[in-house]
């Protein structure tokens, strides 16, 4: 089945590597691709002791996708979009796909929503597939089975506190 997990909120990424802690307990193969991050999260660390979970990063662009020149924009489309089906070729051998902030890459046109509405129809049948991310499309939600949405009601951030280490990254 396909999760989504979205929102303001603080928890989509915690969520889905808390199911990837769940599905690697019961023996299942994990895959975990994150766009727009390097892997250097708390959670990463742990994650990555787990025999059958597998962590794939792009390694492309640095910087705020806000900040990126429109060079440095097309490149992050080409190596992402690259990124995207490299991981959806591999996930065929996997219990559980996470794509963790890929509707956000969709949403900038980064990876071709298509292709990834396209493999979700394809694949749903075979694996759990999961989703995070702001505000994704009508065509994400509809081929979600589940959506839960994280809202954001109160935040240290808004009050000027950074993010802490070992507690949102």
């Amino acid at each position: 089945m396909v999760h989504l997990y979205c929102g303001d909120g603080k928890g989509k990424t915690t969520a889905a590597m808390g199911l990837s802690m769940r599905m690697a307990g019961a023996g299942q193969r994990v895959l975990i691709a994150q766009f727009f991050k390097d892997g250097s999260s708390s959670e990463m660390s742990a994650l990555k002791m787990l025999p059958t979970v597998a962590l794939r990063h792009c390694r492309t662009v640095p910087g705020r996708y806000a900040r990126l020149t429109p060079e440095q924009r097309q490149q992050a489309r080409r190596d992402y979009t690259g990124f995207l089906r490299s991981v959806l070729a591999e996930a065929v051998e996997y219990d559980l796909l996470v794509l963790d902030e890929v509707v956000s890459a969709c949403n900038r046109g980064i990876v071709p929503e298509e292709e990834l509405v396209e493999f979700l129809r394809r694949e749903r049948e075979q694996r759990e597939i999961v989703l995070t991310g702001r505000d994704p499309s009508a065509a994400l939600q509809e081929q979600a089975d589940y959506i839960t949405e994280m809202k954001k009601l109160r935040h240290p951030f808004d009050e000027g506190v950074a993010a802490r280490y070992g507690v949102e990254y």
